[in-house]
């Protein structure tokens, strides 16, 4: 179904529109286009540019009477791709006994969503795909009864940068609470190293030049844009080196949200830390391994150091050297050079596992987290390995939580054998918590029968951080250690070393 007009033409790079009402009925029974990634070429089957589109999944006998739970799915892709679009939420559902409602839906991504530039604050929307994620959410708000949901019980739940996006709609408008959402899901959470507008005018001037705008006057540069045939468009929408990086690798994520002082007013660890941010009840999730799907495969000490620099362009050549530092030479995996384990560890820890851990901390400091406040706060460490995973080298990999959240029959890609055979039984206790928390906001409530009570983030001594751990066979709750919390102390100094001279 259509959820906003289609981002053409002239509402290209604009704040999205509601769609023209139509009087007829459209049938909804296939999926409609997602959104254009980065680095693809057009047309591509499955993507277009008109492709601003949500799914329901509801009982077939809910009424508008009804009155359900509502889970809203923000899918991932780093803000450059939607990567787990269409999941499908009927297991979810009957699992439920069919008391939820999932959504999912498509928002712009790459250049489509995040271009950036006071050029297209002065004539087009800031990130645009942050905008066509509250559009949507205003869009349940409004409709969801009519498919059976409660517009007053709405969960909004995230995978990677959908995780990401959750933490930002906590903060959006300096914490702004417009009633769109009662608690949130973070299922490895991803901030991108968040750039203010003015470091990002150099990226749209080399996408106004590659599509053949460079030379038009800087007030004319969005209409001519805007008149460029979407091919050419995305030849421009491609991960490029950040000025003055000149070795391989590219950026994994060229294009992201950034502050633009109105959406995102600061960076969004400021406004958690400042308790700029709506108070809702949260669960946090990461797997044991997140970086091993995006580390460069070093061989040497130089080739981590250059792939850190080249994703974290802020970063001195100082902070470069405490991070080697911080981060020795770890024992060999298969398939992989020597400081692959090593290079995985520190941009798992950088980039999803500290990030979580942090924004957890700024929370509890600022409301004690129970189940008898307005906002506990759940985490979780998802360490259930399969094989052929650790026969690769890789780990307990980012997402791959995401099988038992929505079923190993219910995702896309290649999903791991061993969640239908040694791996099954974790399946049902993992959804059963994950539904449990959309339907009360408490992942205890409707657990299954024998599985381990789960505890908040700040139950235990003060400076104890607690979270449930998912393992082959064995679900109970752990104690951050100390080594990890040190480690993650090392990257809050370091962001905020950074933020003081930006």
């Amino acid at each position: 179904m259509r959820y906003a007009a289609g981002p053409l033409g002239d509402l290209r790079w604009r704040a999205p529109i509601e769609p023209i009402r139509s009087t007829g009925v459209e049938k909804a029974t296939e999926f409609r286009p997602i959104c254009l990634a980065s680095n693809g070429a057009y047309p591509q089957a499955g993507q277009d540019e008109d492709c601003l589109f949500v799914n329901v999944w509801a009982p077939a006998n809910a009424t508008a009477c009804s009155k359900l739970p509502v889970w809203v799915f923000i899918q991932g892709g780093g803000y450059n791709a939607l990567t787990n679009a269409n999941w499908n939420g009927s297991e979810l559902v009957e699992k439920s006994r069919h008391n939820l409602i999932l959504v999912n839906f498509n928002y712009r991504v790459g250049i489509w969503g995040f271009l950036a530039s006071e050029r297209v604050r002065n004539d087009g929307a800031l990130n645009a795909g942050l905008l066509d994620q509250r559009m949507l959410l205003k869009w349940v708000k409004k409709h969801i009864s009519s498919f059976g949901g409660n517009p007053d019980h709405i969960v909004i739940h995230g995978a990677s940068a959908g995780a990401g996006s959750v933490a930002m709609h906590l903060v959006s408008y300096g914490g702004r609470d417009d009633g769109l959402f009662v608690g949130g899901m973070v299922e490895a959470i991803f901030f991108p190293a968040q750039p203010f507008l003015s470091e990002l005018e150099w990226q749209f001037d080399r996408v106004a030049a590659q599509a053949g705008c460079g030379k038009v006057d800087s007030d004319k540069q969005m209409a001519c844009l805007r008149q460029k045939d979407v091919a050419l468009l995305q030849r421009a929408s491609r991960a490029q080196p950040f000025p003055g990086k000149t070795l391989p690798p590219n950026p994994i994520f060229y294009f992201t949200p950034c502050v633009d002082g109105d959406i995102l007013r600061d960076i969004p660890y400021e406004l958690f830390g400042t308790g700029q941010y709506v108070k809702v009840p949260m669960l946090f999730g990461t797997s044991n391994d997140e970086g091993s799907v995006f580390a460069a495969n070093a061989s040497r000490r130089s080739d981590m150091a250059t792939f850190f620099e080249n994703n974290y362009p802020r970063l001195t050549k100082n902070d470069t050297y405490s991070i080697l530092a911080r981060y020795p030479v770890l024992p060999s995996v298969p398939n992989h050079a020597p400081w692959f384990p090593t290079a995985s560890q520190a941009y798992g820890d950088a980039t999803f596992i500290c990030p979580q851990t942090n924004v957890l901390n700024y929370l509890s400091r600022r409301t004690y987290s129970s189940p008898s406040t307005n906002s506990p706060l759940y985490a979780y460490r998802f360490n259930v390995q399969d094989e052929r995973n650790i026969a690769t080298g890789m780990g307990v990999p980012h997402l791959f939580d995401a099988a038992a959240i929505f079923g190993p029959d219910n995702i896309s890609g290649d999903v791991a054998h061993s969640y239908r055979t040694y791996n099954k039984e974790v399946v049902p206790r993992v959804m059963a918590y994950y539904i449990s928390f959309a339907r009360a906001l408490d992942p205890n409530r409707y657990r299954l029968l024998g599985t381990p009570k789960w505890e908040t983030w700040d139950s235990g001594q003060i400076g104890d951080m607690k979270r449930m751990l998912f393992e082959t066979g064995n679900t109970q709750m752990e104690l951050l250690s100390e080594e990890e919390k040190d480690r993650c102390r090392f990257w809050e100094v370091l962001g905020r070393e950074r933020m003081e001279q930006r």
